[in-house]
């Protein structure tokens, strides 16, 4: 397993303190029409990487199964109850850095604020591109370090870091600020190949929030999204990357679903109580429905 930190939302009110009421229905709502731009909404099974309460899944319910997979069991049981029980939602509380997926699972795969949180984004592509097909769409959201304000603010010298520099910017603890192309470099370092960008969130601030109506902020947004492709200067960018290779199909093989995130087994049985590692001895239990592997 890592060792590297991570982000713990456990016991956390994300959910509902900062979208449900937190003035977030603009951001929501531009962030929705990147996804639904950027990812196919139709496929066998996607993974949703920090999928949290679920915010976002109903987005994906084209797809014959959606893994929910979040370092948090408790905001996966918001999503559980928020979304049920049904076979086509399967709920995995993991860490990203040791995935206990088998390879080429995954037709899809969504990671929407959730990079940030990440100290080491390199590794944690290599697992995302592990449990991909060749072929597969994955849609990444990364917070900008090259946008308007941070330009206004160091051109003002209210800011000391340079946003044009590469390198990431810790702002608060276990939250990063990133480059464009470092994050370019990084996917295709993990062998995939950047598709289009969206730029979203032009219009985030308080005051334009207040003033004008959502939904015209919102269709603003969406006219204005495609310039991704040519210049990033918002805090929030979308980026689908495909993953290199021809196309082929997912394993059918049921026992080859699960990988042991401790010894990289794919020698796993699941029982209703848990998933046992045969190859380590290790068990991973099931708890409510939500599937504890970190």
């Amino acid at each position: 397993m890592s060792d590297r930190p991570v982000c713990d939302y456990e016991g956390s009110t994300y959910q509902n303190t900062f979208w449900e009421k937190g003035g977030r229905a603009y951001e929501d709502a531009v962030e929705r029409i990147a996804l639904r731009k950027l990812l196919p909404l139709k496929g066998t099974r996607l993974l949703e990487i920090g999928a949290g309460a679920g915010r976002l899944t109903n987005e994906l319910l084209g797809y014959q199964q959606v893994v929910l997979t979040d370092y948090s069991s408790t905001q996966l049981e918001q999503a559980r109850q928020r979304l049920g029980n049904s076979p086509q939602f399967k709920y995995v509380a993991a860490n990203v850095y040791a995935l206990p997926f088998a390879p080429a699972l995954f037709d899809a795969a969504s990671m929407v604020r959730v990079i940030h949180h990440l100290v080491d984004v390199p590794a944690a592509l290599v697992q995302v591109r592990e449990v991909l097909t060749p072929g597969a769409t994955y849609l990444l959201e990364f917070a900008n370090k090259q946008n308007l304000k941070a330009i206004a603010r160091w051109l003002s010298g209210q800011q000391k870091w340079n946003p044009f520099s590469r390198g990431a910017v810790e702002f608060v603890a276990l939250n990063f600020d990133f480059h464009p192309q470092d994050i370019q470099n990084w996917l295709e370092k993990a062998d995939f190949r950047v598709g289009h960008r969206r730029t979203v969130s032009h219009y985030r601030m308080n005051l334009l929030k207040l003033a004008i109506p959502t939904d015209f902020l919102v269709w603003l947004d969406s006219w204005a999204q495609p310039t991704g492709d040519w210049w990033q200067v918002t805090p929030s960018v979308f980026v689908q990357a495909i993953a290199n290779g021809m196309p082929a199909p997912a394993p059918q093989n049921p026992n080859q679903f699960w990988r042991c995130p401790t010894c990289r087994s794919l020698d796993m049985v699941e029982t209703p109580e848990a998933v046992h590692c045969q190859h380590c001895g290790k068990v991973w239990e099931i708890r409510d429905g939500i599937y504890l592997f970190k």
